[in-house]
């Protein structure tokens, strides 16, 4: 396939989601040109699912796709055990090598559900990174000053706070902005708080006589309860969920944040997209059905339009006529005898006892339809006893 460079399409895949564009007039007479050029995307592996925030940053990618570019992903194994400071406001818990290995196990098959992998030169930075002599990196090191780095806004709020800023976190602009010389990247996608490391990747490849690659940083997709989304918040879509997880928590996520989902998870049309905000603007519609449609346009994207229309009769199942999901999860319990918190816990409807505790305190968990207020509370267990956890989370004992 040839490069497409039509002005129409070059215009909304540098327009589309973008935050910033650095040497915007540069990056679209390329494109213009017929240029095959290499995009490029790292990805660190700090935990086991990529999230539709990260998804993004993918999308775009796969716009460059589209056009007939070369697409290069690259899995941060070896940067991943430096931790990428970006928007961080305290240091990042170390990885090991192990843990970064398990956590990437399924990256590949992840962005698969977004990217033509035949096409995609798919990239781990400890190919190179492990290599890199000590005497080499500390006369890259050279290159630049502590003041650059720690000017960065998170690390400068760090340092007023006197909280601490690692030695190592120094170096990860520097080993990110090497990826780029690794691999001859002519452009470089990530998100906007990624915008000082893919400065940095300019430089080093000047210091190597490459021409600079140009940048574009994406709008960051806030989390379903309009803080950044995080895993250890709970406020994340992953692209693993099933449908009918996808589906629910677009419908709980708040009304304000519709708009920039259809604009930056969703793959309708812009022309479409800028009718929707219009509307949504005007208070046309109710925004719960304007949600309906974006949960499933967003369960189709990752499944298909019959598993997103069974997750749309699914949630009017449990939600409007206040039935019990059709499938829910048995889980083999022993005991005849538990506390609601080592019950919940043990199941998997809390990742711990103080969030089962939370749980029973926010009103959030019932047995068999009856609410449980009492974090204290022993619980008679017996088979097809149907718990509850929040408004999507079931088990039925066996």
């Amino acid at each position: 396939m040839g490069i497409i460079t039509d002005k129409t399409k070059i215009k909304e895949v540098l327009e589309r989601g973008v935050e910033t564009a650095i040497e915007r007039v540069s990056l679209e007479k390329k494109m213009a040109s017929g240029k095959k050029l290499r995009i490029k995307l790292g990805i660190d592996p700090t935990g086991p699912t990529l999230h539709i925030g990260r998804a993004v940053q993918l999308w775009k990618l796969r716009d460059f796709q589209e056009l007939g570019h070369q697409i290069v992903l690259i899995i941060g194994d070896f940067t991943a055990l430096i931790g990428d400071a970006s928007d961080k406001k305290a240091m990042r818990p170390a990885l090991s090598a192990q843990q970064i290995k398990k956590n990437m196990a399924d990256y590949k098959k992840q962005a698969g559900k977004i990217l033509d992998l035949k096409k995609t030169e798919v990239r781990r930075n400890s190919e190179w990174l492990s290599k890199i002599k000590m005497r080499d990196l500390i006369s890259l090191a050279m290159k630049f000053t502590a003041q650059q780095m720690i000017q960065r806004r998170n690390f400068k709020e760090r340092w007023d706070e006197n909280k601490p800023i690692g030695l190592h976190e120094l170096l990860y602009p520097i080993m990110q902005g090497y990826d780029s010389v690794a691999i001859k990247a002519d452009v470089e996608i990530g998100g906007s708080d990624q915008l000082f490391n893919l400065k940095t990747g300019r430089e080093i490849q000047k210091i190597f006589g490459q021409e600079p690659q140009d940048i574009l940083t994406t709008k960051m997709l806030s989390g379903l309860d309009g803080r950044k989304m995080s895993t250890s918040w709970n406020n994340t879509i992953n692209l693993t969920d099933p449908p009918e997880e996808i589906f629910g928590k677009i419908m709980s996520m708040r009304d304000d944040l519709i708009g920039d989902y259809f604009e930056l998870a969703a793959r309708l049309p812009l022309a479409e997209v800028k009718l929707i905000k219009k509307e949504l603007a005007e208070k046309r519609h109710n925004p719960r059905d304007i949600k309906a449609r974006l949960a499933k346009e967003i369960v189709a994207i990752y499944y298909n339009k019959s598993e997103a229309q069974k997750a749309e009769e699914e949630f009017n199942r449990v939600f409007k006529e206040k039935k019990l999901p059709s499938n829910i999860k048995k889980v083999a319990v022993n005991e005849p005898k538990l506390t609601i918190l080592d019950l919940l816990f043990r199941t998997g409807l809390a990742v711990s006892k103080s969030e089962a505790k939370r749980l029973v305190q926010e009103g959030a968990v019932k047995i068999d339809g009856n609410p449980i207020k009492d974090w204290k509370a022993e619980i008679k267990t017996r088979k097809g006893m149907v718990v509850q956890a929040g408004k999507r989370r079931f088990i039925r004992i066996s």
